[in-house]
């Protein structure tokens, strides 16, 4: 009986880029003949470059209300290797996607939120510490970098479009990252309520959990009644 490897080697070649084909026909289903803005490492993390992802794609999405979704490539093994046919998870097991409503005064393609996620990957390859469904952290300031906002903090969860994916590289999901206040974040820390409840809450008006980065400044902070 074959192996996968078996079915690996007879399906693909050196050429292809299986994992990554996988993502791209995920990006297809949501986004049709949609060309997304792609912003390519220049240098290669594995030829010593700073940067540890490939690259990030990013649509204009018209759903709900009209922002950018960004989706990493580089967490997960995306070119031909024998050696990941057999693996049950792909690479970290994670891309990231990232959803935030245009910013007043940024050009018609911002790519600040493409830093962010490059600082991100920095921290998991540097760390090895991945990301799962309702872990939550601290940015250390704002979300966006010289820029007044209360987001300063963030919490994961399965991107509601992207979903899971089954690659010839194993399994993997794609985690969106929500944007939350400072207060929300020490009210986590506090344990007030969970990840889960907060994005529940959020999700009624807003459930593509849309980052804006003017949450909570022109109105009282949002709290549990």
């Amino acid at each position: 009986m074959p192996t996968k490897t078996d079915i690996y080697k007879k399906t693909f070649t050196e050429d292809d880029a299986p994992g990554l084909d996988a993502i791209n026909n995920r990006e297809k289903e949501i986004y049709g003949a949609q060309e997304p803005t792609h912003l390519a490492t220049v240098v290669p993390y594995e030829l010593g470059g700073e940067d540890p992802l490939w690259a990030i794609n990013y649509y204009i999405s018209e759903k709900q209300k009209r922002h950018f979704h960004y989706i990493t490539l580089g967490f997960t093994n995306l070119f031909y290797n024998e050696e990941f046919a057999e693996d049950e998870v792909n690479g970290f097991g994670f891309e990231l996607t990232f959803r935030h409503l245009p910013v007043k005064k940024d050009p018609e393609k911002p790519h600040w939120a493409a830093n962010f996620l490059t600082n991100l990957s920095k921290y998991v390859f540097n760390s090895k510490n991945g990301f799962d469904d309702f872990h939550y952290m601290s940015a250390n300031g704002p979300i966006r970098l010289d820029t007044k906002t209360n987001i300063t903090a963030m919490v994961f969860y399965t991107d509601p479009e992207m979903q899971e994916l089954d690659t010839p590289h194993g399994k993997m999901k794609f985690l969106q990252i929500f944007g939350i206040t400072t207060h929300e974040y020490q009210d986590l820390r506090n344990e007030k309520y969970t990840v889960e409840e907060l994005l529940n809450k959020h999700r009624q008006t807003n459930p593509l959990l849309i980052t804006d980065l003017t949450r909570g400044q022109n109105r009282p902070w949002w709290k549990f009644s």
